[in-house]
């Protein structure tokens, strides 16, 4: 049931509520600002999307000074996460190169056998030694190879009779 009150004599009828004026259309977000945000963010990804992180934060923050649109906090924020995440990639790219080269160094400078040469003169003078006695021979060992890694041992001569 429904029951319509008349305003009371004398005055007029005015509604519950007063008509507000709807907001104003919110500026548009720049679309630089957006695209510096998401590079930004990415740099710590991907490592290399801060150099359009940085360009495209500086160009969203002069387009919206100069149009008034919204954004500047995101571009702020993208060019905080370039400008972090190019001193990260860069940071990362000089220890990886420095590791590689030590490790380059290190194996260049390793020998995994010891270098021994039968060719090779004595650096100390040999004196003569006894002549060997006739129908006896000298057996000397080869050091081509490294004894102590093959496991073998060295073959001693056999005695000259003195």
């Amino acid at each position: 049931m429904t029951v319509a009150y008349s305003p009371p004599p004398g005055q007029q009828y005015q509604p519950a509520y007063q008509q507000y004026q709807p907001y104003p259309p919110a500026p548009p977000t720049n679309g630089l600002a957006i695209a510096a945000l998401v590079c930004g963010v990415g740099a710590f990804v991907t490592g290399i999307t801060f150099i359009p992180a940085i360009i495209c934060g500086h160009l969203a923050r002069r387009e919206i000074r100069r149009t008034g649109e919204q954004g500047d906090g995101m571009a702020v924020a993208g060019l905080v996460c370039g400008y972090v995440g190019g001193i990260l990639s860069i940071a990362i790219i000089l220890v990886v190169g420095l590791l590689a080269a030590r490790a380059a160094s290190t194996v260049t400078n390793m020998r995994l056998l010891p270098d021994f040469s039968t060719s090779a003169v004595p650096a100390v003078p040999v004196a003569p030694g006894p002549p060997i006695a006739p129908g006896r021979t000298l057996l000397l060992p080869t050091l081509a190879t490294d004894p102590a890694a093959s496991g073998a041992s060295i073959p001693a001569a056999p005695s000259l009779g003195h």
